[in-house]
């Protein structure tokens, strides 16, 4: 399993990004139609917004608790996300064991870099790891 304590031994926020990233799909379905499920934990637990705000003082609102990349947010664009960075399932949202709210196993992360984590790319200029190939913007064209 992934932890803080291991994750803020690396001095890069490129070496924390690897250490995070998950290389899914887009589209990949995590919790399809029981999606309500997480959105009720993120949105309605009290529990959550406990957790969530004593990691984003304890990162001190930066991109993978990177002093470098602190997080200055400007709308829907650059919020403050708070992400598990082992991936949670439908169980473990109903079941809650420990470390659904442990902080050893939540980072801060804006959307891009959350995106970056679960899909290997990023939208902002800060760091492409998608690997480009042939065709890849044409699939048609194989």
């Amino acid at each position: 399993m992934r932890t803080y304590t291991e994750l803020i031994q690396l001095p890069t926020f490129e070496e924390r990004l690897n250490y995070l990233i998950l290389h899914g799909k887009v589209g990949q379905e995590t919790f399809g139609y029981d999606r309500y499920l997480n959105q009720y934990l993120y949105q309605r637990s009290e529990d959550w917004k406990r957790i969530r705000d004593y990691v984003i003082l304890r990162d001190k609102a930066c991109d993978l608790a990177h002093p470098d990349y602190e997080i200055y947010p400007d709308g829907r664009r650059r919020i403050i996300l708070v992400h598990h960075m082992n991936p949670i399932t439908k169980d473990d949202v109903i079941n809650r064991p420990d470390y659904v709210l442990d902080p050893e196993y939540l980072i801060t992360t804006t959307r891009d870099t959350h995106n970056t984590i679960h899909y290997g790319f990023k939208t902002g200029s800060r760091l492409i790891l998608t690997e480009r190939k042939p065709y890849d913007t044409c699939p048609w064209r194989n």
